[in-house]
């Protein structure tokens, strides 16, 4: 039984990590397209390709495709 506690626990700190990281990433994703959309994008992008490693994929997806779309948009505006 103390296994599948184990188990229990780790999978929630996973999953809560997850959320944090795509929330983190998709927060720099929208803040990028104002300010520093280079870095930022770059930023989300990572986060979001960390955070697929999680149960969170949904959001990480999500911040991973508002990095690259602020990633162009910092390009193209140069």
């Amino acid at each position: 039984m103390s296994e599948h506690t184990e188990r229990q626990s780790e999978s929630s700190l996973n999953n809560t990590t997850g959320l944090w990281v795509g929330w983190i990433g998709l927060i720099l994703g929208i803040i990028g397209f104002f300010w520093q959309p280079i870095f930022l994008g770059i930023a989300a992008i990572i986060l979001g390709i960390i955070g697929l490693f999680s149960p969170q994929k949904a959001l990480n997806g999500i911040a991973l495709a508002i990095g690259v779309i602020v990633l162009i948009y910092g390009i193209a505006i140069l």
